[in-house]
């Protein structure tokens, strides 16, 4: 039996019937398909589903369909031929839909088959293998109105993977709304930028978030969109921003609704994909083609929906080497086109916001700046930095004090990208260092025993590094309450820890507090000057003077101890006369009892030239030991 009303549908008992009437649809295509009505091409604007008043508009893109259908709780399942547009899209607009029902499209090949396909733009999943859900972006309310994001030398990150934030063991993994609830501690922390790992909808409620299946829909796990909306909102009205984890080298590789979607697979995924050996990643053979306008757009579009729609603060594209590259090697040029596009409009609607590339390998390329989409850099604001946390982590975690390389530890510091201090994101831990084989910095200082006095002295050493070096510092979720063993999206944080190492959050809320300087004498470490003048790779000792403009309450020394040696009297140059105030001693016992508190204090420069500096003073440093001073 046909129905080409929705009156007859309603007298059949379909409309409202749910995963019936969609299972009924499913079973053999045409032959048993309500078409219910066939409509011309909408001229209404956007992809996907878009609310307008007294319908809703539909739109997908399958330039190798014969025919496209919608079906959904608004046509109790039955199918709504859309109208095909000439250019790859089928469009149109279906009145009586409203927010909040459940739809799919389905596709007709063009050898007759029919296939029911999720939106590869749904805006709301009910998983990964679901429905579609139509969403409104305009019924949220914001709260945070006058938020500004912090500029880039101002940055500090923490980087948040949702499911295991603030959870405890068992059950459903975290959401957006547990989150919420963490984010005045990390207020107090002093944290003013939070990256969270990918939070798109992917296959299963447990994953790092690296196998993104829909990139406009927040996954249905942690929450709805209107969560992780007020996710965004509540930490605005904390003064933090939201940087979001973007995937775009690979897709899934499993629940893609993209997947073959106009129903001719061409060798491989379809139209949204390569189809040669460029669509071999390391994570399956998902690496989108570039090279096609649409998908450009469908990229962009999903990036500028997490800018705008849910007013995050900026985007780090997860390794965009994979994007330029095959495996490392044979240049993707499309790529570039996609990153100096969306970076080019970035810079021009919102250059506030960071736009972040995981890279390691693309050196200063990434970081220039874009003419136009085909030349010059990539137009990256900033990049992972390699070539910090590798020597910082192995200075730390070698065991014999006679191997560590203050050369290797001087470079770190200094390391640059295209001339910009702020283009570097420095950490001693991330999602991937602590995981894929490595663990926790305390962790691999000492396996098994991440709360001993080695693993606390050496890790907040170079969590101290971190903090005083020129760049865009991060820290990842719990290395700061001395989180121990390896990431993984099943371990939530250990929150007890935050009792049994008080002493080393407060350390690092410290660190922070001056990095931003908080007190307005310390202006110099969010500042780009640095002038390495003091490497002692004998004595395993560094000392480095980081400034902005220069003067009281800017000038600022920092002093690292790289040995298990205590120094009660160690003299290095200073670059003014008079009295330094020591702001921050590592090896106060306040951190932890354990520690010597070796007793640092203020100390005076006199004239005489040292290091290069007209000035000198002497001051004691303990055993893998930090000092901040300034005047």
């Amino acid at each position: 039996m046909r129905h080409n009303t929705w009156s007859a549908l309603l007298l059949a008992g379909l409309l409202g019937c749910g995963e019936s009437a969609l299972e009924n649809q499913q079973r053999s295509g045409e032959e048993t398909a309500e078409v219910v009505q066939r409509l011309g091409p909408s001229g209404r604007p956007g992809m996907g589903a878009t609310i307008y008043s007294g319908g809703v508009t539909f739109r997908t893109w399958a330039p190798l369909a014969q025919k496209v259908f919608v079906a959904g709780d608004f046509s109790g399942w039955g199918w709504v031929e859309l109208g095909g547009e000439g250019n790859g899209n089928f469009s149109g607009d279906v009145a009586g839909a409203v927010k909040g029902q459940k739809y799919k499209f389905v596709t007709r090949n063009q050898w007759g088959s029919d296939a029911w396909r999720a939106d590869p733009r749904a805006a709301w999943q009910e998983n990964s293998t679901g429905a579609s859900i139509i969403y409104d972006h305009g019924e949220y309310w914001w709260n945070a109105q006058q938020f500004s994001t912090p500029g880039f030398n101002e940055m500090v990150i923490y980087e948040m993977h949702v499911g295991t934030f603030h959870d405890s063991p068992g059950f459903g993994p975290g959401n957006w709304n547990s989150a919420i609830a963490k984010l005045g501690y990390l207020q107090d922390l002093g944290i003013n930028m939070v990256k969270v790992m990918p939070a798109y909808e992917f296959a299963g409620d447990f994953s790092w978030g690296y196998n993104v299946a829909f990139p406009f829909a927040p996954e249905s796990a942690y929450g709805s969109p209107n969560d992780m909306k007020r996710f965004v909102d509540e930490a605005h009205m904390r003064g933090i921003g939201v940087i979001f984890d973007v995937v775009h080298n690979h897709w899934g590789p499993s629940d893609l609704p993209m997947w073959c979607f106009s129903g001719n697979c061409l060798n491989n995924g379809g139209e949204y994909f390569f189809d040669d050996g460029r669509k071999v990643t390391p994570w399956g053979n998902t690496r989108p083609d570039y090279g096609r306008a649409e998908v450009r757009a469908y990229i962009r579009d999903s990036m500028m929906n997490l800018l705008d729609n849910f007013r995050g603060d900026g985007l780090r594209w997860d390794a965009t080497k994979y994007m330029r590259t095959i495996d490392g090697t044979g240049d993707i040029p499309s790529a570039w086109q996609v990153f100096r596009s969306v970076n080019n409009e970035i810079n021009t609607r919102n250059g506030y916001k960071i736009s972040i590339a995981e890279d390691f390998g693309g050196g200063n390329s990434i970081t220039d700046n874009a003419s136009g989409d085909f030349g010059g850099g990539a137009g990256f604001d900033a990049q992972w930095s390699a070539e910090f946390v590798h020597p910082i982590r192995a200075a730390v975690i070698e065991q014999n004090d006679a191997n560590r390389n203050m050369g290797a530890v001087a470079a770190a510091i200094g390391q640059s990208f295209s001339g910009r201090t702020h283009a570097r994101i420095i950490y001693s831990e991330s999602h991937d260092e602590v995981a894929n084989g490595h663990s926790r910095v305390p962790e691999e200082i000492w396996p098994n025993n991440a709360g001993s006095w080695a693993s606390k002295k050496r890790s907040t050493l170079a969590a101290g590094i971190t903090m005083t070096s020129p760049g865009i510092p991060m820290i990842f979720q719990g290395q700061e309450i001395l989180e121990n063993g390896f990431f993984s999206d099943q371990d939530p944080v250990d929150w007890q820890k935050l009792t049994d190492f008080g002493g080393i959050h407060n350390l690092y809320r410290d660190l922070i507090r001056l990095r931003r300087n908080w007190s307005n004498n310390t202006r110099g470490l969010r500042g780009g000057g640095l002038n390495i003048h003091h490497i002692n790779n004998t004595n395993k000792v560094i000392a480095y003077h980081r400034y902005e403009n220069g003067g009281p309450g800017d000038d600022v020394i920092v002093v690292a101890n790289f040995s298990s040696t205590t120094f009660n009297s160690y003299n290095i140059g200073f670059p003014r006369a008079g009295t330094w105030y020591l702001r921050f001693n590592s090896d106060w016992s306040g951190y932890s009892g354990d520690f010597g508190n070796t007793p640092s204090t203020n100390t005076t420069a006199n004239g005489g030239r040292k290091d290069d500096l007209n000035y000198n003073a002497s001051f004691a440093i303990g055993p893998y030991s930090l000092l901040i001073f300034s005047q």
